[in-house]
């Protein structure tokens, strides 16, 4: 899989949490893939400062991103 295609992929998997995100007054944007492997996020809105938002991250944003992309091995949320 190329680079583009990796972006792609984990860009289709943030429009697939952003409605979630976005009904708790929430967003989430891409910043950054690194070597293919670590992807970097920002959470926006309501989500920041959010004691949740580490779970948050870790279990739906994560996971669902190594659905769309398996060779992703972290997620982190890079704080404004």
């Amino acid at each position: 899989m190329s680079s583009e295609e990796l972006k792609l992929n984990v860009e289709k998997a943030l429009e697939e949490i952003r409605p979630f995100l976005q009904s708790d007054g929430g967003d989430i944007s891409l910043l950054s893939i690194e070597n293919d492997k670590l992807v970097r996020v920002q959470l926006q809105g309501a989500c920041v400062g959010c004691s949740v938002n580490q779970m948050t991250l870790k279990s739906g944003v994560e996971m669902t991103i190594k659905k769309y992309a398996p060779q992703i091995e972290e997620v982190v949320n890079i704080e404004v």
